[in-house]
């Protein structure tokens, strides 16, 4: 059986994306970071890493993250405040996710999780 053990996101600021990405999923590197590459950790518990690579193409940053939050409205109006900004994304009217896009316009979502997930 597989488990997601890294996302790996091409960005084009190294620092700015750190920052960002580790203040949002409330992570931090797992050591010192290269000149071009960062993996971040849950500072609570077990999860899925971030690994971080700096890309040259803008054609090289295709990834896609969905965020699962139980108070979505609270957690859009914190990322807001990081530096994310709303993507105005055709979405269906019983849509439970929110297009954002990280400082460095890559798109993610916010999903209002169901009680029953795990």
């Amino acid at each position: 059986m597989l488990k997601i053990g890294s996302i790996v996101w091409g960005v084009r600021d190294l620092g700015r994306s750190m920052t960002f990405w580790a203040a949002a999923l409330d992570y931090f590197p797992r050591d010192e970071p290269d000149d071009d590459w960062v993996v971040l950790i849950p500072r609570e518990g077990v999860g899925v890493q971030l690994a971080l690579k700096l890309v040259t193409s803008p054609s090289a940053r295709r990834h896609h993250m969905d965020l699962y939050a139980e108070d979505q409205a609270a957690e859009v109006a914190r990322l807001l405040l990081l530096g994310a900004t709303r993507v105005d994304w055709r979405c269906e009217p019983e849509a439970d996710y929110v297009v954002l896009v990280d400082p460095e316009g890559n798109n993610f979502c916010v999903i209002q999780k169901d009680a029953d997930w795990f």
